[in-house]
């Protein structure tokens, strides 16, 4: 008996195999439409994950704020933007990191007298020091300090009534404009717990962005 051989099926031997085949193609397809909805679903996801975590930089450790008034010109004028560090003195007391506030610092902190406002201030004062102005000049217990980031159009010669010992957490901040500032000569000393945020760049005016430091 001769044996046939098996040569394989066409496509045109059946209609099924079409139908078949055409079944696969829009299977494809929808495969196609689901790939790229799955591309979009996932290119929203890492938009809003990258969105809420601007958000928590922005919020808990890199914040913008507005300069308002005179009181550390030249350095700082009214109405400059700038950035500050929220993270450096409070976030990282939570690992043990924390950075102290250092003499020279520019700092936004709440006004002891009514902390719903807040004020820029440069720390003269650290816990412990007895702080004394006398005919506009800063002296920490007894010796006075030399304040390169003054300007001489913006100094004054007032005095202080009597030297300031500070109390532990405690600092004594003064604005760069002596003439024009309500500070620590006038209402005391600010607790430690109400300065959160150290100035580190100015973004506007659109200039050059510059780094704030601690004693420029």
């Amino acid at each position: 008996m001769k044996r046939e051989r098996f040569v394989g099926i066409a496509p045109d031997d059946d209609s099924d195999i079409r139908i078949i085949e055409d079944i696969s193609s829009t299977r494809s397809a929808s495969a196609d439409s689901n790939d790229l909805w799955s591309e979009l679903r996932s290119l929203l996801r890492d938009v809003i994950f990258a969105g809420v975590i601007a958000i928590l930089i922005i919020y808990f450790i890199v914040q913008p704020v507005r300069v308002e008034g005179q009181s550390m010109m030249p350095k700082l004028h009214d109405q400059d933007r700038i950035f500050i560090n929220k993270f450096t003195y409070g976030l990282r007391e939570w690992i043990g990191e924390k950075e102290p506030i250092k003499r020279g610092d520019i700092v936004v902190l709440l006004f002891p007298e009514d902390p719903s406002k807040s004020y820029i201030k440069r720390v003269v004062g650290l816990p412990g020091e007895e702080v004394n102005v006398e005919n506009g000049k800063l002296y920490i217990n007894g010796a006075q300090i030399n304040e390169p980031y003054l300007d001489s159009e913006y100094l004054s010669s007032d005095s202080m009534p009597t030297p300031m010992r500070l109390k532990e957490h405690h600092y004594f901040v003064m604005g760069d404009n002596r003439r024009n500032s309500s500070d620590s000569r006038y209402w005391g000393s600010v607790p430690e717990r109400y300065i959160y945020g150290k100035a580190i760049f100015r973004y506007y005016p659109f200039t050059p962005v510059k780094r704030i430091g601690a004693i420029d």
